[in-house]
This record gives C-alpha cells, sequence and structure tokens, in this order.
C-alpha cells in the first residue's frame, strides 16, 4: 500500500509542476490552443452593423452575439461593453447570392450564400496582435431550394466558420 501511495504522490507532485511551468510561459493558455496575456481580464465586441448592400435583418446581431459567445465559452475572459482589453469592432460588408455552377442550358445548378465581414481588432497588451482584416465565408446550395426557407441555416454555418477563423486569428495566432 506505501508503494501506491508514494507513487499517487509524485503523480501529483509532477502534475503541479506541468501547470506551474505551463503558467510560467507568455501568456494564459486554455484548452482551445488560445494564448491570452496574463494581464488580459477582459474583452468586448460592440454591435457589427449590416453595411451590405442586401440586409438581412438578423445578421448584425447574430454575428455579434456569436462571436461574443466564443470568447465567453472558450476564455476566462469577462465580456465588458467597450475597451476590453481584448477589444473588436467592424461592419458586415458583404452578404449576397450568386448562381454558380451554371448547366449547359445556362441555369444555375447551384448558388452560393457569402457573407464577409471587416474586422479590427485591437490587444492593449500586444499591440502587434492587433489587426484590421476582412473574413469572408460562403456555402453554396441547390439552385432548386428557395433560400428564405433555407438560409437560417446557411448563414449558421457561415457565421461559425468566420467567427472561428476570427478568434483563431486574434487569440490563437494562426
Amino acid at each position: 500500500m506505501k508503494v501506491m501511495e508514494k507513487i499517487m504522490r509524485m503523480t501529483g507532485v509532477a502534475l503541479m509542476l506541468w501547470v506551474l511551468m505551463m503558467q510560467q510561459g507568455c501568456g494564459v493558455y486554455s484548452f482551445t490552443g488560445a494564448s491570452i496575456p496574463p494581464e488580459a481580464k477582459t474583452f468586448s465586441v460592440q454591435q457589427f452593423p449590416n453595411n451590405a448592400l442586401l440586409v438581412e435583418p438578423l445578421l448584425s446581431d447574430q454575428f455579434s452575439n456569436a462571436l461574443r459567445d466564443k470568447f465567453m465559452s472558450q476564455t476566462s475572459l469577462k465580456m465588458t461593453t467597450v475597451n476590453g482589453d481584448l477589444a473588436f469592432e467592424g461592419e458586415i460588408t458583404d452578404y449576397s447570392t450568386l448562381p454558380v455552377a451554371i448547366q449547359s442550358d445556362q441555369t444555375a445548378a447551384l448558388n452560393r450564400l457569402t457573407i464577409t465581414v471587416n474586422v479590427r481588432f485591437t490587444n492593449k497588451f500586444e499591440e502587434a496582435k492587433s489587426f484590421e482584416s476582412k473574413f469572408t465565408h460562403y456555402v453554396d446550395y441547390p439552385s432548386d431550394q428557395d433560400l428564405n426557407s433555407i438560409k437560417d441555416g446557411l448563414i449558421t454555418e457561415i457565421t461559425d466558420v468566420l467567427v472561428d477563423n476570427i478568434f483563431n486569428k486574434a487569440v490563437v495566432n494562426w
């Protein structure tokens, strides 16, 4: 029994040393791969207005809330309304649907829904990691489907990818 107690004690000490070594790095790490400056405590996401030519009424709220939710669920940062240690602002610059995969009879087999957002990210503690960048993603859907009946699912799919890409560029440093 004493051998097992020694093994358990040594394993616990080794685990504690590993945790301490991980905290000594240049940032706070999470299981998502995020590297956030240890002095950063808050984040803010301003409402992303929809400045696209074609305006989907709920897109601004859906995108802004998805970005907030990502940071709340994947980091230990607290959300603040403005001037977070990590701050996001920007606008939706494109929401469009276009025919693709034109067939021999000049009809489209597929349509493409595209969303583009312009993002300005400010990192108060690591200014070199701040950026302004456009993020675009699209999903193709069969042209025989009515966009109004499937757009909620398509918008969610596109928004999820955009938010993941923004999160990765801001705190995973890809």
